[in-house]
């Protein structure tokens, strides 16, 4: 039996560096997949999917029963916060999510977390099911969207190319702005201390939209939340390992790095592999960070390019990943010719 002290994912994790780096893919779990098409509809909507354990459960495990990934990631959203704390969160199909705006203090009272856990009691379910389904050697990821990505689609009612009423309200009544990030701390921070409780091994916390904030506002709304967060982390389950993963930082990944003291950092694919193995990797295990476009594309280009990142990583802890979630059109053969690669299970391995 595989002990958690040897799970190759934990391992990497508590920065030590392994033979072959541990693999799983952002998004590892979803539409690539033809058996996550048959189970998806099954389900009304996309929440019902993420609300109802049987599911979750199935779509978290068959990424892990067709590539044998190191870790497996919880399937969920990182919208289920604003659902649980009393907005109303829809997922249109062909359009994405939409939700009932809130941008000022008035509309902030409709927010509570009376219900949060008994909202999200189905997540908790399915994290205990999982991990009990679970290969032994096979590391459980939970996770939750960060303060400032999530008020995004508080504040904007769903997705934006350019985020301006969340950024002129964080601009223009910073105090105000201030009490949804405050909520959402508070939210984010109790529902993965709960995620862990049930049974995940590792959390990770997407900021995807961090890259959109100049360097104050980034200290202000992405390193300041993160930091509350992990120490509420830390105080309940210090041995746990998180992942940031502050989208889009360029430079200020290295100071989201130093300041939250993350066990990992989860880079983009613009980052330069060079510049994060000198200003990362010896803080922290550095994750990724593969284009998804190159997996997409396959064959000789993609090839190269995971031989550079194996490369430039390989002399301290590292689990290679998505620069970001994988796209619906990547086709199976390519992933599994990446899972080979990077375990040098075949001719041409890097």
């Amino acid at each position: 039996m595989v002990t958690p002290t040897q799970k190759k994912m934990l391992v990497a994790l508590n920065g030590q560096q392994t033979e072959t780096p541990p693999l799983w893919l952002m998004r590892q779990a979803g539409r690539h997949l033809k058996e996550y098409l048959e189970i998806r509809a099954q389900a009304e909507n996309f929440l019902d999917f993420c609300y109802t354990p049987d599911l979750a459960v199935e779509a978290t495990l068959q990424p892990i029963r067709r590539y044998g990934f190191d870790a497996a990631i919880l399937f969920s959203d990182i919208l289920v916060i604003p659902d649980a704390l009393g907005q109303q969160v829809d997922f249109v199909p062909g359009t994405g999510p939409k939700l009932e705006a809130i941008s000022s203090v008035e509309g902030l009272k409709k927010l509570s977390k009376d219900r949060l856990h008994d909202h999200l009691a189905p997540v908790y379910e399915a994290i205990g099911r999982i991990r009990n389904e679970l290969p032994d050697e096979t590391t459980l990821i939970g996770f939750a969207g960060a303060p400032w990505t999530v008020a995004t689609y508080v504040v904007e009612g769903g997705g934006s190319k350019d985020y301006q009423t969340t950024r002129k309200w964080a601009y223009g009544a910073p105090e105000e702005f201030g009490a949804l990030i405050d909520i959402l701390v508070d939210a984010t921070a109790d529902y993965l201390i709960r995620q862990i409780d049930s049974g995940v091994e590792a959390v990770q916390l997407f900021d995807s939209w961090a890259g959109v904030l100049p360097p104050g506002q980034f200290d202000k709304w992405s390193i300041e939340p993160a930091k509350k967060i992990i120490a509420r982390i830390r105080e309940k389950h210090p041995d746990t390992p998180i992942i940031g993963f502050p989208r889009g930082a360029g430079l200020l990944y290295q100071r989201f790095v130093e300041e939250t003291g993350v066990n990992a950092v989860s880079i983009d694919a613009t980052v330069p592999l060079a510049w994060a193995a000198e200003n990362l990797q010896p803080h922290c295990a550095v994750q990724g960070n593969l284009d998804n476009l190159a997996l997409l594309t396959g064959g000789p280009a993609m090839e190269a390019e995971v031989a550079h990142i194996l490369a430039a990583f390989a002399d301290g802890p590292f689990i290679f990943n998505l620069g970001h979630g994988i796209l619906p059109e990547t086709p199976v053969p390519h992933v599994e010719r990446l899972v080979e690669l990077v375990r040098g299970t075949s001719v041409g391995a890097a």
